[in-house]
């Protein structure tokens, strides 16, 4: 009798693990998935110091976006405002960043030395941010205006994880790509950053701790692998 319980009670969790390895499966395979596209992104960070506004930008943003059934991929399209499936997981290279003047053109390696240590790019090379959680606030109001989120992920940087909330825009594009937009503001000390105050100034330069963090990022739908 004990060994028929056994042989029962094993069976019973070959079962169960393989109906949640199917259940697994199955979620993952209902999931869409959206690659990065080169040439068609850009990150913005602005702040201030006691001399001049200041702006770093960078045009790499490398990963992913999953989505799910019930986020809206199509422009237009009519979506239910709530939780939605949805996983991002992206990096930025810390070296593809430069600071910048007002018109975009390069402004100095100086400047950018100092923000690679302060990122401690000897150690961390890459900024990385995956989304824990995405809701639909607003529908799009016409096949051309965006969806509008809110979002919760993870931000590392400079060897510091922060949970961060931001609302971000998500306008569905031709040739299955999805065009994100997204604004953080943020501090510096909030990822064990201290403020730079250049020596080569003699210290007179003092930065302001808080940063906003711009994101314009376009995914296009992976294609399928052809048969062979």
């Amino acid at each position: 009798m004990k060994l028929n319980m056994t042989i029962r009670m094993t069976m019973g969790a070959v079962l169960t693990g393989a109906l949640l390895a199917g259940s697994t499966w199955q979620a993952a395979a209902q999931m869409t998935r959206y690659d990065s596209k080169p040439g068609t992104l850009k990150v913005r960070i602005q702040g201030s110091s006691n001399i001049h506004d200041w702006q770093v930008e960078g045009k790499i943003i490398g990963g992913y976006m999953e989505v799910g059934k019930n986020f809206p991929t199509e422009p237009g399209a009519a979506a239910t405002p709530g939780k939605v499936d949805a996983k991002v997981d992206a990096f930025i290279p810390v070296r593809s960043l430069a600071s910048v003047k007002e018109d975009g053109s390069p402004y100095s390696t100086a400047m950018d030395d100092i923000m690679y240590g302060k990122l401690k790019v000897a150690e961390q090379n890459r900024i990385y941010y995956r989304l824990t959680e995405l809701t639909l606030k607003e529908a799009a109001k016409s096949k051309d205006a965006p969806y509008v989120f809110d979002s919760v992920g993870e931000l590392a940087a400079a060897g510091i994880t922060n949970k961060i909330t931001m609302p971000v825009s998500v306008t569905p594009m031709a040739d299955n790509k999805l065009r994100i937009t997204g604004t953080l503001k943020a501090k510096m000390s909030d990822f064990k950053i201290e403020p730079p105050a250049p020596a080569i100034a003699g210290g007179l330069i003092k930065t302001a701790d808080e940063i906003t963090l711009l994101i314009d990022w376009t995914v296009g739908q992976r294609k399928a692998a052809a048969a062979k």
